[in-house]
């Protein structure tokens, strides 16, 4: 295990109405890591905006330690925030973050904090995440021009990072203690909390379907519901139109025009991005990893999957444990298309090629 150089000082700002799911998932980590440890790794105080108790999104309200006027200068902060986080923005909130932006202090957020780093300008020419049901309205106003927004569970982009809410800051907070003290008192933590394996930053938060492909038009969702319930064994493009009560070429037009690729692409996408999840998330051979997804041969399914992701299956799993032990992801530069102009990555991976039939 990597030594620790010091006792690594985290503050939780709490905004009222803030997800205490999501901050009990921030905290946790840390107390269980100087537990197993018997050091004291990570110390931690509790921050609200004038040092009263602060209610949680479900009326709880907890006592802090400090007020922002006298809170400490930590090694990392994070906004715990949750619901009407548009109405949190007071300028002494965003006055303290800044300051400890301008004092090159890491900053975190889960949940909506995210919106309040993003109000006080210091995500600016950086990646981001927060819950999905804001993600859409920060994409549709074009608010926070230079601030890429993804659907990743979490981002950890150089000293910023941030977290879509729920149970993810659990996954946020192993990485970052197998980062600061090694993999092998990260996953003795994950076994602790029966969290059965600490997720990675590049997978995505689970979008509604109807928020996913941007309509609620419903023979779309019913006919991408049948795909994403038949990976195993595909269904027919033939099949999913009878299924849904239409015609083959209606299906094509409606993938086209809500989707822009027609739905043998689609369902490819699906299938490989299935693939993807089994291949990181369990131990499966290559081989049992094609069948479940619906593929006729190891060699068509490694073909399908180089061409899609840029690598074979077998270097995807190769990759899978380095992965927590990676550097901070870098942030587009000034050239990037992204930066400039607020960006959302959506769930769904880049369409494979086109005209491949969905049983191949």
């Amino acid at each position: 295990m990597a030594a620790a150089q010091h006792t690594h000082r985290v503050v939780f700002l709490l905004v009222p109405g803030y997800s205490q799911l999501a901050f009990a998932s921030s905290i946790e980590p840390l107390r269980m890591a100087n537990q197993l440890s018997e050091r004291q790794l990570y110390d931690w105080s509790l921050v609200s905006r004038d040092g009263e108790p602060v209610a949680a999104s479900n009326g709880t309200r907890i006592a802090v330690d400090h007020s922002l006027a006298d809170a400490p200068v930590p090694d990392l902060a994070i906004v715990c925030a949750g619901v009407d986080v548009e109405t949190r923005a007071e300028r002494d909130i965003l006055a303290w973050i800044r300051r400890l932006a301008r004092r090159q202090v890491t900053l975190g957020a889960v949940c909506t904090g995210s919106f309040l780093l993003a109000q006080a300008g210091v995500l600016e020419g950086y990646r981001c995440t927060l819950h999905w049901e804001h993600i859409s309205g920060i994409y549709e106003g074009l608010l926070f021009p230079g601030t890429v927004f993804t659907s990743e569970l979490f981002v950890m982009d150089r000293d910023r990072y941030t977290c879509s809410g729920g149970v993810a800051p659990l996954d946020m907070m192993l990485n970052l203690v197998a980062r600061q003290q090694g993999l092998e008192l990260a996953e003795s933590i994950a076994e602790e909390f029966l969290h059965e394996r600490i997720r990675e930053f590049s997978e995505r938060q689970r979008v509604p379907l109807r928020v996913r492909l941007g309509t609620s038009q419903p023979k779309l969702v019913e006919v991408v519901t049948l795909m994403e319930a038949n990976i195993h064994e595909p269904l027919t493009l033939d099949e999913l139109a009878e299924h849904a009560n239409t015609s083959r070429r209606q299906l094509e037009r409606l993938f086209q025009r809500y989707l822009g690729c027609p739905p043998t692409r689609y369902y490819l996408d699906l299938r490989l991005a299935r693939a993807r999840q089994l291949l990181l998330q369990t131990d499966m051979p290559i081989t049992d990893v094609a069948v479940a997804c619906g593929f006729v041969s190891p060699p068509h399914f490694t073909k399908c999957y180089h061409d899609h992701f840029g690598h074979s299956p077998s270097e995807e799993r190769r990759r899978r444990r380095q992965r927590l032990l990676q550097n901070p992801q870098v942030a587009p530069t000034v050239g990037d298309a992204a930066v400039g102009a607020t960006s959302f990555v959506p769930p769904e991976a880049a369409p494979p090629a086109a005209g491949t039939e969905p049983n191949e």
